[in-house]
């Protein structure tokens, strides 16, 4: 069944994925052989890092294809993953080191595992398993709901806490909205959950506007990471020399660029302006050196992924297999949000990167275990539908 599995290999979603990991090795070595320089190392080691972790991810999406995708469901499977999850991040809270304001990577010699990136995948295939398994009783009341739910939704919070401690708002973030619409997904009330939408966006506005601001502005919270990065959302020109200096130069690099971009690898931004240019504002350097129509191809190839993983989720018979879909289209969808968000400055700078472009052994690790099980789901309908043509046609 593996093998056939691979023979009816949806191209919808592996082609533009082939396509945006190429473009995703020509970027980053565009846009960190200088950075790679100044450091003193060789300017082909972060082209070199990035090509192994295409090549893994790859063969992770050749793996995850073959694999019975029952055995996520094994019950000591969820449990030592949410075992190992739960001390990693605990470990990172006591003994994690800081970069860029947040100690979220375990250090492995040459290796950086960020472990809030894997456990987004987790977070899926839990709650598919605990949403599915639950159905239908979850829907006869209020209290069933409770029953079944109230042991996955307290793990998921409390691994979302210890990512939002470190900090990382961006990946806690992510991983609450892979949770809000999975929950939703369970026979909760969708009226109640737009209202829970809506007061939240409402609260959230209001403690931004009223609380968060004011303090990133006073000088008692002048050392604070996330909140100068708030700072840096308000008025970034006024702070370009500091807080808004990302923000300001992906403005200057969109700017730059304009339709069809400075030409690749000529990139000024790259050259000491835009701190981090191979991996939160990749799309900065993209936009530059390759132009706008560029940057919107490659959001046309990203939004046929996730369109297609939704419509995969929607035809599914399994409630498993359409959770997993549409936790893993969530996933994508708030990720580039929360990037591009950053990039053209509509958003405070979260510190995620854009999917599959970026460089990141974690991100593209954990994105390719993702799309193998969509890739996996999406060969089961093939091989089902083409089996009950040939039985109709056998009667």
């Amino acid at each position: 069944m593996g093998k056939e599995r691979l023979k009816n290999l949806d191209y919808v979603i592996f082609i533009p994925y082939i396509i945006m990991s190429v473009i995703g090795v020509v970027m980053v070595y565009s846009a960190s052989a200088n950075i790679a320089l100044q450091n003193g190392g060789s300017p082909l080691s972060y082209l070199i890092k990035q090509l192994i972790y295409m090549v893994v991810g790859l063969g992770i999406i050749l793996f995850m294809i073959r694999m019975n995708i029952n055995f996520l469901r094994k019950p000591i499977v969820l449990k030592f993953l949410l075992g190992l999850f739960v001390f990693g991040l605990l470990w990172l809270l006591v003994f994690g080191k800081t970069i860029n304001g947040a100690a979220g990577w375990i250090h492995l010699g040459p290796i950086n595992i960020q472990p809030a990136e894997f456990v987004k995948f987790f977070l899926i295939i839990w709650l598919a398993n605990a949403v599915a398994s639950g159905q239908p009783e979850m829907t006869l009341s209020v209290r069933s709901w409770l029953d079944q739910m109230k042991w996955p939704l307290f793990w998921s919070l409390a691994l979302i806490a210890l990512i939002f401690k470190q900090p990382d708002s961006g990946g806690a973030a992510i991983n609450f909205a892979i949770v809000f619409i999975l929950i939703n997904c369970s026979g909760f009330s969708w009226k109640r959950a737009l209202s829970i939408i809506y007061g939240c966006a409402a609260g959230a506005f209001l403690i931004f506007e009223l609380v968060l601001v004011p303090m990133a502005k006073s000088d008692s919270f002048s050392n604070s990471y996330r909140l100068q990065r708030i700072v840096a959302f308000t008025n970034p020109f006024g702070h370009a020399q500091g807080t808004g200096q990302q923000v300001v130069n992906s403005y200057y690099a969109i700017s730059n660029g304009g339709l069809f971009g400075v030409g690749l690898g000529n990139s000024v931004q790259k050259t000491g302006y835009l701190p981090e240019p191979n991996t939160d504002f990749i799309m900065s350097i993209l936009t530059e050196e390759l132009g706008a129509i560029a940057a919107f191809l490659v959001l046309a190839l990203l939004t046929v992924i996730i369109l297609r993983t939704i419509q995969i989720g929607v035809r599914s018979n399994d409630p498993y297999q359409s959770l997993i879909c549409y936790g893993v289209a969530t996933y994508m969808s708030i990720q580039t949000f929360f990037n591009m968000g950053g990039v053209l400055g509509v958003l405070p700078i979260t510190g995620v990167t854009f999917p599959f472009i970026s460089y990141g052994g974690s991100s593209i690790l954990t994105l390719a275990m993702c799309l193998g099980l969509v890739l996996n789901i999406s060969s089961r309908q093939r091989i089902e539908r083409r089996a009950l043509k040939l039985a109709r046609k056998a009667h």
